[in-house]
């Protein structure tokens, strides 16, 4: 999963059992983490006779640092793995400097949207293999202490903020939400508006859609309905929600994986992006990551079948039950493990139901790539610092964008 501080670099490689006699070697890499137990499990258990009759030894390679210029790297160098995850967030860097193989299999059985994140050029250069998108998750028994109601699922921003406002004067010791000033999370309420990143001409304007969630996301901490982050010493909304610093935290399935370490015991609850009061619509955001094989690869074709084992529906079925991810395949949208009662299970659920917002957009900045984001999280930064006011901030971001989509 993406979206978490980078951690130190993990030089240690592991060689997964698979034959010892194997007609091929294909190296695999993706980020560390929680993620280095799922691939683990994949490949020695659900996988290995599988592997094992293809004739292929996988060497996986997990990293724990900066893994985008991992990979930037070693495709540069010749020395990046034959198959290796793809964030869409950054893929078509790689995809448009044609260090992705096509994929040349059959991929009918996928969500078309996610497809359509990893294709570049008319061509499709990765197999997604999950994906994640917003959702209100909380402790429960801080509401039970301060006799707030939960968030539901009919929650707007304005109950939403009333909720939080009361549990943090009931409990002075405990925020309603750690805030970060980044389009990460605050883009699912500027989207719920209806406004678009991009307009038809291909330019960003921070219209008076975009400042009402503006203004309602960068009140928040003035409300006395959330602190920043930072102030609470996280980095991340999930660390203040495990710290119980806060009530809520805004992220995807990959807080139950953060939860299971820090928070083993908490009695959580999760529910759906809340609604703009004014359009009465969610908006939410897609984070995916997909198998691409390195086009230098000399194994090219049983990476190619490495990665079409790793996003089987068996496969899948085994990712989504440890609660981290959501599966890309359209045919396990109403799995049967998705309508149990247990945390993982329920937020995975509710994660699921992001998908069918009403305005959901990928994170994804097209050819502009992640710079596109830096105007607006330096708006919102200033403006929850109290540097700027609103009109200044903005003023500076929208001349930031005219002069970026300009060249």
């Amino acid at each position: 999963m993406l979206f978490r501080p980078a951690k130190a670099f993990a030089a240690a490689t592991m060689l997964l059992g698979l034959p010892a006699l194997a007609d091929e070697t294909v190296r695999i890499s993706g980020w560390g983490g929680s993620e280095v137990a799922i691939v683990n499990g994949l490949v020695t258990n659900v996988l290995a006779e599988k592997l094992a009759k293809e004739g292929i030894t996988v060497k996986y390679e997990p990293v724990d640092g900066d893994f985008s210029q991992f990979i930037i790297n070693g495709l540069s160098a010749g020395t990046a793995p034959d198959l290796f995850y793809v964030d869409v967030f950054w893929a078509r860097s790689i995809f448009g400097a044609g260090q992705a193989a096509p994929v040349t299999q059959d991929v009918s059985g996928f969500s078309a949207n996610l497809l359509e994140a990893f294709t570049y050029d008319g061509k499709l250069y990765a197999i997604p293999k999950d994906f994640n998108t917003l959702a209100v998750h909380f402790n429960k028994d801080i509401f039970d202490d301060a006799g707030v109601a939960y968030p539901s699922d009919d929650d707007t921003w304005t109950t939403l903020q009333e909720k939080l406002v009361a549990v943090h004067k009931a409990l002075p010791e405990v925020d309603g939400l750690c805030i970060v000033p980044e389009y990460a999370r605050f883009g699912a309420f500027a989207l719920s508006t209806g406004w678009s990143p991009f307009d038809r001409q291909g330019k960003t304007v921070l219209d008076e859609r975009f400042r009402r969630a503006f203004d309602f996301y960068t009140g928040l901490v003035k409300s006395g309905a959330a602190v920043m982050a930072a102030d609470a010493g996280q980095s991340w909304t999930g660390g203040c929600l495990a710290s119980e610093r806060a009530a809520i935290a805004i992220e995807g399935a990959w807080i139950i994986s953060a939860l299971r370490d820090s928070a083993p015991n908490m009695n959580l609850g999760t529910v759906r992006m809340p609604k703009d009061p004014e359009s009465g619509k969610r908006g939410n955001i897609v984070f995916t990551v997909g198998w691409a094989v390195n086009a230098a690869s000399k194994v090219s074709r049983a990476a190619a079948k490495v990665a079409a084992l790793l996003t089987t529906e068996e496969a899948q079925q085994w990712v989504l039950e440890q609660g981290l991810a959501l599966p890309s395949r359209t045919g396990l949208a109403d799995n049967p493990w998705l309508r149990g009662g247990q945390p993982e299970q329920m937020t995975s659920r509710v994660i699921l139901e992001g998908l069918s917002d009403d305005h959901v957009t990928p994170y994804f900045f097209g050819d502009v790539g992640g710079s596109w984001m830096q105007p607006i999280n330096a708006a919102l930064n200033s403006v929850i610092l109290g540097e700027a006011d609103a009109d200044t901030a903005l003023a500076s971001a929208q001349s930031a964008f005219d002069r970026m989509l300009a060249k």
